[in-house]
């Protein structure tokens, strides 16, 4: 499977900046929101061809959205799928400068 370089974009919906996954990166992971149809080999394939770097493995996690409620009526946050990248050694993404 190939991906172009428009579609690229489209499987990142944004990195993930908090306090785990900055504790992570001291590992060489990074984490992002992908879009929930993206499968591990889009993400590799992508994080490969945009920051230039070797992806040893990648981890999905799928997180259903919480039930909340705003001023009295009933919602549901959305759905969001996880990617935890593990980047080889010595290999290093910023997230806090974009692309």
């Amino acid at each position: 499977m190939t991906l172009k370089n428009i579609d690229l974009m489209d499987l990142f919906v944004k990195p993930i900046i908090t306090e785990k996954a900055t504790r992570t990166s001291e590992y060489g992971q990074v984490t992002f929101n992908v879009s929930i149809d993206t499968t591990k080999k889009e993400v590799k394939q992508a994080i490969e061809r945009l920051f230039k770097v070797k992806v040893k493995k990648v981890n999905t996690i799928r997180v259903k959205g919480k039930r909340k409620k705003f001023k009295g009526f009933k919602g549901k946050r959305k759905d969001v799928k996880k990617a935890i990248v593990t980047l080889h050694e010595g290999d290093s993404i910023d997230v806090s400068t974009g692309l």
